[in-house]
């Protein structure tokens, strides 16, 4: 039997390394991000992670002194900026590969 269908394209951007952090003063770091993760998984993790950061940034600078403030604001753009990176990055794998097909 043919199948009408063809299957999707496999897309494969690698894999994650294992990668420590949450080091604090005098111990090792606590976490790792594991080996062997699709990329285009954590990839998915981080901007949920940067929309977390971004939706509590705005708390952050609410409640910071007026020295404070201009860091908090500092930090919040960057997220937001990183945020918008890793979206338009998935953004592009989706409609390269699941609407127009591979080229």
């Amino acid at each position: 039997m043919k199948k009408l269908v063809p299957d999707p394209p496999t897309f494969n951007l690698g894999q994650t390394a294992e990668t420590h952090f949450g080091a604090c003063d005098g111990h090792a770091p606590l976490f790792s991000v594991r080996p062997g993760i699709s990329a285009e998984d954590a990839l998915v993790h981080a901007a949920l992670y940067l929309k977390c950061a971004s939706d509590t940034g705005p708390q952050v600078v609410e409640h910071s002194n007026e020295v404070g403030r201009g860091f908090a604001w500092s930090t919040l753009h960057s997220v937001q900026m990183a945020r918008a990176l890793i979206e338009a990055v998935l953004d592009g794998i989706e409609a390269r590969y699941l609407h127009a097909g591979p080229r």
